[in-house]
């Protein structure tokens, strides 16, 4: 496509330089519809040779899969099946897989249980304020407090707001939600019972 391009662009001045010399309008309308089909073959080109290139940086064992995507990380490692790029770092020490995104070497849990509840953009706004942390776990969609009796695997800290930014929903058992805002309005009422 790239040479059918650079064969559309040289009929094009060739054929403008014919419009000016001869005063013919029809040789410089057609001079234009051939610069606008050499920047089609133009993109068309550049298009195919992205795909191809993208084909060949797929690792051998995709390929004998038959596909699948993988995300190419900033060390050269392809991780399998990874369907997005991994989230921002907020500053923290580790990097941190956001719920639904599969882990390596880690099957996923099912949770057949009720539904979390949603949290309301008031309660959010709240959370977002506090200077507090919630416990997560990678692979898994749930932050909990901790000592939480869900709380299996490799707990890590995480400030709650970052837990909401990232996707991840409050645990039911533990009520993570509820306890930090009880606790924000004690705090607020002065410390009630302190």
């Amino acid at each position: 496509m790239i040479v059918a391009s650079i064969l559309l662009i040289l009929v094009a001045v060739v054929l403008l330089v014919a419009g000016l010399a001869d005063g013919s309008s029809i040789l410089l309308v057609v001079s234009i519809a051939a610069s606008l089909l050499a920047a089609v073959a133009l993109v068309v080109g550049a298009r195919q040779a992205a795909a191809a290139r993208a084909a060949a940086e797929r690792t051998p064992s995709e390929a004998h899969r038959g596909g699948g995507s993988a995300y190419r990380q900033p060390d050269g490692f392809l991780l399998p099946g990874q369907q997005a790029p991994p989230p921002i770092d907020h500053g923290g020490t580790g990097w941190r897989q956001p719920p639904g995104l599969p882990v390596a070497g880690v099957e996923p849990v099912a949770d057949d249980g009720p539904a979390p509840p949603a949290v309301s953009p008031a309660e959010a706004a709240r959370l977002a304020r506090m200077d507090r942390e919630v416990w997560v776990v990678d692979g898994h969609s749930d932050y909990h407090l901790a000592g939480c009796s869900r709380l299996l695997g490799e707990p890590e800290p995480l400030p709650v707001a970052e837990a909401i930014d990232l996707g991840f929903t409050p645990c039911i058992p533990c009520a993570p939600v509820a306890a930090l805002l009880a606790e924000e309005g004690q705090i607020a009422s002065g410390g009630a019972g302190a």
